[in-house]
């Protein structure tokens, strides 16, 4: 064995040898450098991934968890704050369906699982009642943590004491909630409206009236059901704002986008909206114009009389004496008189219309409109005519709102400015700086592996060439001498001396011969 292993050390010895000193320096470092790309390809197919399989848990949660992985021999990485467990990507749909079928993840509620597992020997009535309102606790957090944007949500119900005292409010349950959203949710009124009634349907004998639920961001959500004016109205007028913002905002680069380009503009829009509705009546009496704006006839009524009679005489015999009345007419002539009276009523019908007008709300009030252009070479023309069309778009919105609507005011709503933006890095598609190393190192490793063996492929090929080239040349016959027949040292000696002296080239052909053979 020692023998074998010397042989093998002096082959090897023998191979290295033949090697210049940079030779071995490239050999060397090719070796290096392709021992350290095994290994780390090694690392990178044979390591295990982790993926984040569960995440904002509750202590408890975690715990039972940590033991089904642990039981079933499933490697995991508890986060440093103990909310959240990555597993191997392999294994993480598995993982997920079997806790969710065990119901392991109850976000810190005990819903009526609880009850059922519990023996109920030796239970009395005043414990099963306190597991059975921490139960329905639990099924009504788990219930509102099931809704979109829902975070975590907490719940307090009372439930009304069994008395045999009638009173108003003893057959009245209530239920208090808090609930934490999502970051920049906003829950709407339906969705509120759909909280109260879930929990309102979960809890018997429970009125909205007797539900609270608030939010740490939005404070305290009311229902519709409990009238106007509340947050829910608030946050109906907000979405309305934000979306006639939206559409004015995507219009606006719709239009610049054909001229400047998607990625070189900026649209900022700012409104002020008219919530409120107006109801009028107005009822208009008015004449045909048609018929000398009298009307349409209806009824007409005519009628006339004629008076004729003799006129009375007056008068008598002058007195002369003392009861005499002086001037007294005397009789005259009678006479005869006639009247005629005539009447006409007409009756017309006139035009009566009634306009029941609701002029309805989102009304504009006040509108800006800001734009800025990624390219500050562009012509002071180009840019009058984008405000120019903009501060048309703005008079149009605006026509209702009883503004001045001169130049200088759309001046003063419209705004555009043309100039460089500042160069924001992207996103590096999930490859971290670590990433980008080893591959870097993985690559010089192939390019330095592939310049080793090329540089001894060329040093091969050379060599056969230089074989082949020495082939070529034509072999001298050098002179024989017969060493067979030579009985001792001294006869050697002679032949050698004669032939140096006969013929000193092939002489010394012979001794080089010899020298390259030892």
């Amino acid at each position: 064995m020692n023998e074998k292993w010397a042989q093998a050390r002096e082959k090897l010895a023998i191979f290295w040898n033949q090697y210049s000193k940079t030779q071995k320096w490239v050999l060397a470092s090719t070796a290096a450098l392709l021992l350290f790309a095994i290994i780390l390809l090694t690392y990178l197919f044979t390591r295990t991934e982790y993926e984040i399989a569960f995440q904002n848990l509750d202590s408890t949660d975690s715990a039972a968890i940590i033991q089904y992985l642990e039981g079933s021999g499933i490697s995991y990485k508890l986060s440093a704050d103990g909310t959240s467990i990555s597993v191997p990507s392999a294994s993480a749909p598995r993982v997920r369906v079997d806790v969710g079928s065990q119901g392991l993840v109850q976000n810190g509620s005990i819903g009526f699982d609880g009850i059922s597992q519990s023996s109920a020997i030796g239970t009395t009535q005043q414990e099963f009642e306190v597991k059975y309102v921490a139960a329905l606790n639990g099924e009504v957090q788990q219930l509102l943590q099931g809704m979109q944007g829902v975070s975590t949500a907490k719940a307090l119900i009372t439930l009304p004491e069994d008395t045999v005292f009638p009173s108003d409010t003893s057959d009245k349950a209530s239920a208090s909630i808090v609930m934490k959203f999502k970051p920049s949710y906003r829950p709407k009124q339906s969705e509120v409206d759909s909280y109260y009634n879930l929990v309102k349907t979960a809890v018997p004998n429970l009125d909205l009236e007797g539900i609270t639920i608030t939010s740490s961001s939005a404070g305290e959500l009311m229902p519709s059901q409990r009238g106007t004016g509340g947050p829910g109205v608030s946050l109906d007028q907000f979405e309305i704002q934000n979306q006639f913002e939206n559409e004015l905002k995507s219009n606006i680069q719709q239009f610049l986008m054909p001229i400047v380009g998607m990625d070189n503009m900026v649209v900022g829009v700012v409104s002020s909206l008219n919530f409120d509705k107006k109801a009028t009546t107005e009822n208009l009496v008015q004449p045909l114009p048609d018929n000398d704006n009298k009307g349409i006839e209806i009824s007409r009524q005519e009628s006339s009389e004629t008076h004729t009679g003799q006129d009375g005489q007056t008068g008598g015999v002058p007195g002369t004496g003392d009861t005499a009345i002086p001037n007294y007419p005397g009789a005259a002539g009678g006479g005869s008189s006639s009247s005629e009276k005539v009447q006409s009523t007409i009756n017309y019908q006139v035009s009566t219309i009634t306009n029941n007008i609701d002029y309805g709300p989102y009304k504009v009030k006040d509108l800006s409109i800001n734009v800025g252009l990624d390219n500050a070479s562009l012509p002071p023309e180009k840019l009058s005519q984008i405000q120019g069309v903009l501060r048309n778009s703005v008079r149009v919105l605006l026509a209702e709102s009883g503004l001045d609507l001169t130049d200088t005011a759309l001046d003063q709503r419209v705004s555009v400015v043309a100039q460089a933006f500042a160069g924001v890095d992207g996103d590096s598609g999930g490859i971290t700086p670590s990433g980008y190393l080893l591959a870097g190192l993985g690559l010089l490793a192939v390019a330095l592996l592939g310049g080793g063996g090329y540089y001894i492929y060329r040093r091969r090929k050379a060599a056969q060439e230089e074989s082949a080239a020495m082939a070529d040349v034509p072999r001298v016959e050098l002179p024989t001498i017969d060493i067979e027949n030579v009985n001792n040292e001294n006869e050697m000696r002679k032949q050698l001396e004669g032939l140096a002296k006969r013929k000193p080239d092939e002489f010394v052909n012979l001794l080089r011969t010899w020298l390259a053979d030892e």
